[in-house]
């Protein structure tokens, strides 16, 4: 990782850990004396961005150091083991807070109205919510990293939340109805949980070496068609490191020709894919003659297999 891109990650994610601090803290506290579960529903969410802003900022750090012997394609997939941690962390936090607002749902128990400084909060959270999003969105594409991207897209499911709290906290005031703040925590921790195996799925798919947008191969099929002397690509395996494309490819070339007129050619390849398609980590091209025929071949894919 480039020194301006750790510089940027850093300052949006310490940003990110103060802005969502100080937003949980406010509503947390201010959810306890109004007597909102709802307010302290969306304070504990918040709460998670601050850990995943930490773990944003660590991962920062561990993805720019450079390749070793140990770890050749360097450490750029430890943004998707701090995916995984993330999930694990959010899905807990909401599990937690479905628990106990379950429990309140089944006791049978007056409940007293929540205080009108609940939606006095509430109207402060969503507009600071979306002010940090729309700032990690920013930099996020300007410095191309997924991390912050990743990020301000949660932000703005916390601003969702945070609506809905809201709009739960108007038709309690409305009906008199304190058990409708209680029903909107619930629904809230659901949302949680449900953002968290969404973090967990997606992670899964990099880590086995997979990639969510498989239009990605047609852009390599093209490319290589476009280039004079490239035949038959075939066992084309594309993976991803963070987000970054490392494609594995086999061209056929006429076999009379010299290993440097085959080098210009593969050179070729690699540049007219890396100028149709963005964030190419490595291209990997295996040469062969014409009318090479692999029976035992078992990975990657063909054009035929691509259009099944």
């Amino acid at each position: 990782m480039i020194p301006e891109k750790e510089r940027a990650i850093k300052k949006a994610s310490w940003i990110s850990i103060s802005g969502n601090a100080l937003l949980s803290l406010l509503k947390i506290i201010i959810g306890f004396i109004s007597g909102s579960f709802a307010v302290i529903a969306d304070g504990i969410d918040s709460a998670s961005d601050i850990i995943t802003s930490v773990i944003t900022l660590i991962t920062a750090r561990i993805s720019s150091k450079p390749p070793n012997v140990r770890f050749p394609y360097g450490y750029e997939k430890a943004d998707t083991i701090a995916s995984k941690i993330l999930a694990f962390i959010i899905f807990f936090a909401g599990a937690q807070l479905a628990i106990s607002t379950g429990n309140k749902l089944i006791e049978n128990e007056t409940r007293t109205m929540p205080g009108m400084i609940a939606i006095y909060v509430t109207i402060i959270s969503i507009i600071g919510k979306l002010m940090l999003a729309l700032y990690q969105f920013r930099i996020g594409r300007k410095v191309n990293s997924s991390m912050l991207v990743a990020n301000a897209k949660n932000m703005q499911n916390d601003v969702v939340i945070s609506f809905s709290v809201l709009l739960g906290l108007v038709f309690t005031f409305i009906f008199k109805m304190p058990m409708l703040d209680i029903i909107t925590a619930f629904l809230v921790s659901g949302w949680i949980m449900w953002v968290a195996i969404k973090i967990f799925i997606q992670s899964n798919t990099e880590l086995m070496d997979g990639i969510m947008d498989t239009s990605v191969y047609q852009t390599v099929f093209d490319a290589t068609d476009e280039i004079e002397g490239a035949h038959n690509p075939h066992r084309v395996r594309i993976r991803q490191i963070n987000n970054a494309y490392v494609i594995n490819i086999d061209i056929e070339v006429d076999g009379s020709l010299t290993v440097d007129q085959s080098h210009q050619i593969s050179h070729k390849i690699s540049e007219n894919i890396k100028s149709k398609l963005d964030n190419v980590y490595d291209i990997i091209i295996h040469i062969e003659p014409c009318g090479t025929i692999d029976k035992d071949e078992k990975y990657g894919v063909s054009t035929k297999d691509f259009q099944k």
